[in-house]
């Protein structure tokens, strides 16, 4: 079956960087639409980027534009979240989803697959 698994999480400073990875096996990860989903203590799930199946296509959140760059590798069959100028309000647990379409969508209720979630926390 397909199973997502995210790394890259950790505790980092206002302002500083990091890099979420998610790797995808058991099924046809060139034909996914992949996305990148966040959810922070007492809030609700909230759509933060996503990419079409041969990454010419990519959507962002209004709060990240500009600052998170969503890739995929489809050789390898990864995606990566590129995140810059973190803020405390990007702290949640973040989660890879996979969606068979080649469209975008921003609704998690279309995203078949998820990852267990890897934590980024942003201190101020």
């Amino acid at each position: 079956q397909v199973r997502l698994v995210e790394s890259g999480g950790g505790l980092v400073q206002a302002g500083d960087s990091l890099t979420l990875s998610c790797v995808l096996s058991g099924g046809p990860f060139s034909t996914y639409t992949m996305g990148w989903f966040r959810q922070a203590p007492g809030k609700e799930r909230e759509f933060v980027s996503s990419i079409t199946w041969n990454g010419g296509s990519t959507d962002y959140t209004d709060s990240v534009k500009g600052r998170f760059t969503i890739s995929r590798d489809n050789a390898k069959n990864t995606i990566d979240l590129q995140m810059n100028s973190l803020k405390p309000e990007d702290t949640a647990t973040y989660y890879c989803a996979a969606r068979a379409s080649p469209f975008h969508s921003r609704s998690g209720f279309v995203y078949r697959y998820w990852g267990r979630g890897t934590q980024v926390t942003v201190s101020s």
